[in-house]
């Protein structure tokens, strides 16, 4: 992977549903500025003179026009080039990259948060010479992103890397039991590993099985403690999480997987997979390598700014 040679300066959006965060980077990929605003949630063109407002301020501080990327809680509809998301209604149905460029009068990428987030992490300088890194986020919901030589794979229609839509393979719901259960996920289908590995679905299926609400941290202290039914639930998981996980690997062979989100914190799980992915595996597949990620809460900014790396 290469990176520009001429002087240039890459600027990354995050645009969450509460916040912006813009970070501008150097042709080193050295964060040289930072600044977090407000999302106007409610007010596209607002949302539009917002974006543009950044741009305008740090082009004239380092005094070029820096290459613009933003990563978004959604997709970009592949026919029409409108956004689909729920985080910032603002932008909903709008054609946002069309609109910013019109404004800043020059060429924006835009990419969900997931795959901006694989890019952070595959452009790592301990990564770059990785030819596949696929990204991983077990946080609120269950997603990722795929980055091959150093570039997002978003698929023709945009949903590549979208595995948490993917349903339960056969094999993990004979794992769960005769008393599975038939999670409903906030796209409209039933039965997705989003309701099942995200944090979220840590604690509803900890709630399934022993009738109690407990957050996943609370059940992983637990865990640690000794617990009997925090024991039981976790092993339950670890395997659930294997059994996925080698079905996601199969279908798309990574070189190294980089997990993300709040459950990604729980160290078992790196202990735990490689032991138990190989099991479910093709015999001539290796588990890939899967390590904790290194950028955190930055990664999205990094990951949008980095869409521009050629």
């Amino acid at each position: 992977m290469t990176i520009m040679g001429e002087f240039c300066m890459f600027y990354g959006f995050d645009v969450g549903g509460t916040k912006i965060e813009f970070g501008a980077f150097n042709e080193k990929l050295e964060r040289v500025a930072v600044e977090r605003v407000p999302t106007p949630t409610e007010d596209y063109e607002l949302l539009i003179d917002t974006l543009a407002g950044l741009v305008e301020k740090y082009d004239a501080e380092f005094g070029v026009e820096g290459k613009i990327g933003l990563g978004i809680p959604g997709m970009v509809n592949a026919d029409d080039d409108t956004v689909l998301t729920v985080n910032v209604p603002s932008a909903r149905g709008k054609k946002l990259r069309q609109d910013l460029e019109a404004k800043v009068k020059r060429d924006v990428k835009i990419e969900n948060d997931a795959n901006c987030f694989a890019l952070s992490e595959a452009w790592d300088e301990g990564l770059q010479d990785e030819a596949s890194v696929m990204g991983l986020i077990l946080g609120t919901g269950f997603g990722g992103g795929i980055i091959h030589e150093g570039k997002v794979f978003s698929g023709s229609n945009h949903v590549a890397g979208e595995f948490g839509h993917t349903r339960l393979p056969i094999d993990a719901w004979f794992h769960l039991g005769d008393n599975a259960p038939l999670l409903s996920c906030g796209c409209g289908q039933k039965g997705c590993l989003d309701s099942y590995l995200s944090g979220r679905g840590f604690e509803l299926l900890y709630e399934h099985y022993y009738g109690e609400k407990k957050k996943a941290i609370d059940i992983i202290h637990s865990y640690n403690d000794g617990e009997e039914k925090a024991a039981e639930h976790v092993e339950r998981f670890m395997e659930l999480l294997a059994i996925c996980f080698a079905n996601i690997f199969t279908a798309n062979d990574p070189d190294v997987v980089a997990l993300g989100g709040g459950l990604s914190n729980f160290e078992l799980i790196y202990e735990e997979m490689p032991k138990r992915v190989p099991k479910y595996l093709m015999s001539v597949s290796k588990c890939p390598k899967i390590i904790k990620a290194l950028h955190g809460d930055s990664g999205g900014v990094r990951g949008a700014a980095f869409l521009n790396i050629k």
